[in-house]
């Protein structure tokens, strides 16, 4: 079954993001990472599994290639998801912030941090390894996320997302991120997040 592209779930300009970035971000980037998932699957069905190798096989290569185009998709989609809101913080994800940072500052100063040093993503996601909320950052979209955590919060670094409307100004970008953070979106992600939870 082909994946298919979603398209953005907000209408309304970004605060600080062009909508010329977010035209190429989303119908370009994304939707090539759709087209190319869709492409890696198509030759995985009649990849020759007998010449698998470790060090070259067009299998090995196409496996490789489907986490990162997996990935791709789907932390674009987590981005995109939270974007178009006003900023103003609330809500039951936030309580859990709080309870689990100390402070909603603590947190804001953490994940900002990690967007500062990240190459790829700043991804808040709840840990069900452990229970507990975490800043965790790729640097590539197969490298660095952590099996059995959901995104929830999702920030991404790489310079396509802030280049054209900021140079080098990472600083400014993630602070503009912030302004534009959809919270009833991220709210109604962690509730699903929530239901997932291991009953005591």
């Amino acid at each position: 079954m082909k994946y298919e592209a979603k398209p953005l779930p907000f209408l309304k300009p970004l605060t600080g993001i062009s909508e010329k970035t977010m035209m190429i971000h989303h119908d370009k980037l994304y939707v090539g990472y759709v087209n190319k998932r869709n492409e890696i699957e198509e030759k995985l069905a009649t990849a020759d599994r007998s010449l698998a190798n470790a060090t070259y096989s067009e299998y090995g290569e196409l496996k490789r290639e489907e986490s990162f185009a997996a990935n791709g998709i789907f932390l674009h989609e987590y981005y995109f998801n939270v974007l178009g809101g006003e900023g103003k913080q609330g809500g039951d994800l936030v309580k859990a912030i709080e309870k689990e940072f100390g402070s909603y500052d603590k947190w804001l100063e953490d994940f900002k941090a990690a967007g500062m040093v990240a190459r790829g993503w700043v991804v808040l996601a709840y840990d069900f390894n452990d229970n507990r909320l975490h800043n965790y950052l790729c640097d590539g979209h197969n490298h660095g996320g952590i099996w059995g955590a959901m995104p929830v919060v999702v920030l991404d670094m790489y310079e396509h997302a802030y280049f054209i409307d900021y140079g080098s100004d990472r600083k400014t970008y993630i602070e503009d991120y912030m302004k534009n953070l959809n919270w009833d979106s991220a709210n109604n992600l962690y509730a699903n997040v929530v239901k997932m939870m291991p009953k005591a």
